[in-house]
């Protein structure tokens, strides 16, 4: 098994920012990706970005050049910088972890957290 914890989250106005973090533990697997994704109300969940450990970054077009996702293998831990923060990034963020260390998918989410922008 492997545990989320979330971070960060919050309320903020148009244009500011927030950081999420989120530490893994337990029997974290060295070769994973780790990422987040978001769900608003009354919307399906999406992807916001993803960080393979041996690999590059991913973001959604949506928050290309506002978000940036970081990682530190070293603590097992996943970051998302956001940046200008708009209405429409309202939603609850899921830190999500996924590997295949036993050559089948294992995946495991956070329980999330609220991400609010209004003035």
């Amino acid at each position: 098994q492997v545990q989320l914890v979330e971070s960060g989250g919050g309320l903020v106005q148009p244009g500011g920012s927030l950081r999420l973090s989120c530490a893994a533990s337990g029997s974290v697997f060295s070769i994973n990706i780790m990422g987040w994704y978001r769900q608003a109300p009354g919307k399906e969940r999406e992807l916001v970005a993803t960080f393979p450990s041996r690999g590059s970054r991913n973001h959604a077009d949506s928050v290309k050049g506002r978000f940036t996702i970081a990682r530190d293998n070293a603590k097992n831990m996943v970051y998302v910088e956001m940046n200008s923060l708009q209405p429409e990034d309202t939603a609850v963020y899921y830190c999500n972890y996924r590997d295949w260390r036993l050559g089948d998918l294992r995946e495991y989410w956070g329980q999330g957290t609220q991400v609010s922008v209004s003035s």
